[in-house]
């Protein structure tokens, strides 16, 4: 007699697997089986290795001469974030070539120690350690001092001289302290009109201008005699000098700022205008200076911001007050006050006596 419970062999109803193909009553249907969890990983990373292949293929797609020149205009923050890109954005960002040309601003400024002579940088962030070498040790190969007298962008225009030297012998040099770069700048030599002798000018002010969209190129000027109505203008594709001046205005400039903005030189004059001048020395104009403010050395000075020209004015007569003006339409002259600080307001009043 069979087990009790059992079936025919032994085993119970349940233990049956049931025919394939077949459902009894009260059976619910099959749920089909869930994918397995390794499939969305599998296929998202064949994914991304598409999208990598294709900005890779995009890449190699442009020419490597209109590829560079897009990077040489690309900023240098902006060509260390394409290293992350790709393998073959890292190799085209590294190359030296396109990193040293790379525009690199200068987000801070020189300056004097406090307790010494020695230059200083300074992080406009005010954190970590300076962006550049103060020392300049590239040009300290070459020379045995230097004063800086310029900047512009990620520009320095300084006197340099050599081991030896008497102080009226330098020579002008356009660096970057960030790549190392340098330039020498020939000496200032012209034709004298009435003989025909070459007469040798040494410069006692030079102003440096350069733009961001080409941030290896620059142009100096330098007053000959101290005033804009004979002017020696350097321009870096050129690589010479040439002579030029307002013959109508022999006025001195005032201060050793100076602007260059929308491909012209803007220069303080001893008048209460700013004078710009394009790099070839063809084009002048006179721009009135906003308000009341008057050309002194010292309590007026002007600079860019976001595009703008701007000047500002320490009045002595109205307690020390700053006015901050901005040369909202250009063509126009227009100027806007934007801030007034009292600058007295600023310290305690100990230091106010």
């Amino acid at each position: 007699m069979p087990p009790a419970g059992g079936g025919q062999h032994g085993c119970t109803k349940q233990d049956h697997p049931a025919a394939a193909g077949l459902r009894r009553d009260g059976d619910t249907l099959p749920r089909p089986t869930p994918p397995s969890p390794a499939i969305a990983p599998i296929v998202y990373q064949r994914r991304k290795k598409q999208r990598q292949l294709k900005k890779q293929q995009d890449v190699a797609s442009i020419p490597e001469g209109p590829l560079m020149e897009i990077l040489l205009r690309v900023p240098y923050r902006s060509l260390c974030r394409f290293t992350c890109v790709s393998r073959s954005w890292l190799a085209i960002c590294s190359d030296p070539d396109v990193r040293k040309r790379s525009p690199q601003s200068l987000s801070g400024f020189f300056h004097k120690h406090r307790h010494g002579n020695d230059l200083k940088f300074y992080n406009l962030s005010g954190r970590g350690p300076p962006l550049v070498d103060p020392s300049l040790p590239f040009i300290l190969r070459v020379y045995e001092r230097f004063m800086i007298e310029q900047c512009s962008r990620s520009l320095l225009l300084c006197k340099c001289w050599k081991p030896c030297a008497e102080k009226h012998k330098f020579d002008l040099v356009v660096c970057n302290p960030t790549t190392e770069m340098w330039t020498v700048l020939p000496p200032i030599e012209f034709l004298d009109e009435e003989d025909g002798d070459l007469v040798c000018f040494r410069p006692v002010d030079a102003y440096l201008g350069s733009n961001a969209a080409s941030p290896t190129c620059f142009v100096v000027f330098v007053p000959l005699v101290g005033r804009l109505d004979d002017v020696a203008i350097y321009l870096s594709e050129t690589g010479q000098w040439t002579r030029s001046g307002w013959y109508d205005e022999a006025v001195p400039v005032v201060t050793a700022e100076c602007v260059f903005l929308k491909g012209f030189m803007h220069l303080m004059i001893d008048e209460p205008f700013i004078v710009a001048v394009d790099t070839k020395g063809e084009e002048w104009r006179r721009i009135p200076l906003p308000g009341d403010m008057e050309p002194s050395y010292g309590n007026t000075s002007m600079g860019r911001s976001q595009g703008l020209l701007h000047a500002w004015y320490i009045d002595p007569d109205e307690d020390y007050q700053l006015s901050v003006w901005v040369l909202e339409d250009y063509d126009g002259d227009k100027w806007t006050l934007k801030h007034t600080v009292d600058v007295l307001g600023l310290f305690d009043t100990e230091c106010q006596g």
